[in-house]
């Protein structure tokens, strides 16, 4: 999957970069990132909500049951994705398995997982061609500051 990036972007004056309104260029910005995810990992028949399904229970192995990485993970789903059947695919598949309720990865889920990671990875590194990690970091570190600003978390997930 390859997303098109323009190598020709035009200098402004700074007053007229000033002037941009942030969420409609965080708003395609996000559509853009997402939308390569998605994409990305759509190539596995998997969900964001896959993603991250599978991202926790590997980082945590036991920690997780169904009841706490829903009410984790719900306040970033925009899909109306129904949480349980992700779990039952997940399971159905031979990816997950839950012990007393607890999520752990199969072997085969780990497989999966480094796949996924894999495509994620390559649409990560086309998005950040040519930002140099200080910006991003500034950049990353401004857009945490716009939303503490406007009432939300702005520290990172843990």
């Amino acid at each position: 999957m390859t997303i098109s990036t323009e190598d020709n972007l035009r200098d402004y004056p700074a007053a007229v970069i000033a002037a941009q309104p942030i969420g409609a260029w965080t708003g395609d910005a996000y559509r853009r990132v997402v939308g390569g995810l998605r994409g990305a990992l759509a190539t596995e028949d998997l969900t964001q909500p896959h993603w991250w399904t599978l991202n926790h229970a590997a980082g945590d192995p036991g920690r997780w049951t169904r009841a706490t990485l829903t009410e984790r993970l719900t306040p970033y789903e925009d899909l109306g994705i129904d949480f349980d059947d992700v779990y039952d695919d997940l399971v159905a598949r031979g990816w997950l398995r839950e012990d007393d309720g607890a999520m752990t990865l199969t072997d085969a889920g780990v497989a999966g997982l480094e796949r996924a990671r894999e495509r994620n990875a390559q649409v990560h590194q086309q998005t950040l061609d040519g930002i140099p990690e200080d910006e991003y970091v500034t950049m990353i570190n401004v857009l945490r500051r716009v939303v503490a600003n406007l009432g939300g978390d702005g520290n990172i997930p843990e």
